[in-house]
């Protein structure tokens, strides 16, 4: 079976290796039926004495058929005939390699590099399919259209989402493109400089430049896999990227109640927002102690900075008032890692067990 696997892999291998010569050729003749090979050189950047190389070789391949006319004619084969068997041998080989991958133990590094185009968008948008409940975006139009049916996928299943469209020149008119089929709330910004991004549920994120999207040279991306570390880039992105970008769409904040945060800030802004009374219970940490503790009981305020550097929730509890802050809080007498408001009493935590 492994020497059948290695056969099949050299097979399809051998088949795509095409080189950059090779692959301007077959375009053009693919486009036009039929070339010369003076036709080729005039209509692609391949020099006139390479020209008889590069169809010989796609010939070989079964990509093309050469007629042994004069002037010689390089005949394009039809993409079903050229490909039918590599397609087969394809999907056979996807299936033996997938009864062989054993997927990594990501969770062993919490923080990973990495420098690959496509690597970063398979975590983009693995990050979009992990998101339970809360889910923030940086992403470019061309991204938002990538994912757009990964996140109308969590809309469907209640992810509540910010999505942050850069840049703003770009970005699809709201008039023209439904916002909220795959964003609670959608904003654009200005700058083609804002990095794209991804959070969900407060933990497992990915950071990256424009730049390493557009090409794999010196660039990165940066991989906080499930760890509390995420906190930074969701920090980043409330107070630097979302509060300096302009509103596209909104819910109206149509989702019912219990909800549930991983954002503080987010949270704070819906008790601010609607009309109360609210009730809240809390995980996360004494400040002091740094012992896991959960707190519950009816919210009295809700405070935000204009800048959104601090958001906290002061609630009365059985064992009196108490003031929760968002992750690294310092201020306050916990640091909140989850929350779930309610309306009508404490919410259950066991119904997001």
């Amino acid at each position: 079976m492994a020497d059948e696997l290695r056969t099949t892999l050299e097979r399809v291998g051998e088949r795509f290796d095409l080189g950059e010569y090779e692959i301007e050729a077959y375009l053009a003749v693919l486009e036009h039926g039929e070339l010369t090979a003076s036709e080729i050189a005039d209509r692609t950047e391949i020099p006139q004495p390479r020209v008889y190389d590069t169809v010989r070789s796609l010939s070989d391949r079964g990509l093309v058929e050469l007629r042994e006319s004069r002037p010689m004619k390089i005949v394009a084969v039809a993409p079903d005939d050229a490909f039918g068997n590599v397609q087969q041998s394809l999907d056979d080989l996807v299936s033996e390699l997938e009864a062989r991958y054993t997927a990594p133990a990501r969770d062993t590094e919490a923080v990973s590099l990495v420098k690959s185009r496509s690597t970063i968008l398979r975590y983009v948008e693995e990050i979009i399919e992990s998101a339970e409940y809360e889910l923030i975006l940086s992403l470019t139009p061309d991204l938002l259209r990538r994912f757009r049916e990964d996140l109308a996928a969590a809309i469907d299943d209640g992810v509540s989402i910010d999505l942050l469209v850069t840049p703003l020149s770009r970005a699809p008119d709201p008039d023209d493109f439904d916002y909220l089929e795959v964003a609670t709330v959608a904003r654009a910004r200005r700058g083609i400089t804002t990095p794209i991004l991804a959070v969900a549920d407060g933990n497992y994120s990915v950071y990256a430049t424009q730049d390493a999207l557009r090409d794999d040279r010196e660039r990165y991306g940066v991989i906080f896999n499930r760890s509390a570390l995420g906190f930074l880039v969701s920090g980043f992105f409330g107070t630097v990227l979302w509060s300096t970008a302009e509103t596209l769409a909104a819910d109206g904040k149509r989702r019912p109640f219990p909800r549930r945060y991983a954002s503080i800030r987010r949270a704070v802004k819906d008790v601010r927002e609607l009309d109360g009374p609210f009730y809240a219970s809390i995980t996360g940490r004494d400040i002091e102690t740094g012992d896991a503790v959960v707190v519950e009981g009816k919210v009295q305020t809700a405070t935000i900075e204009a800048s959104e550097e601090v958001a906290s929730l002061r609630l009365e509890t059985d064992d009196g008032v108490l003031d929760v802050g968002g992750l690294v809080a310092a201020l306050e007498d916990v640091e909140a890692q989850e929350i779930i408001l309610g309306r009508n009493g404490v919410p259950d935590r066991e119904q997001f067990a």
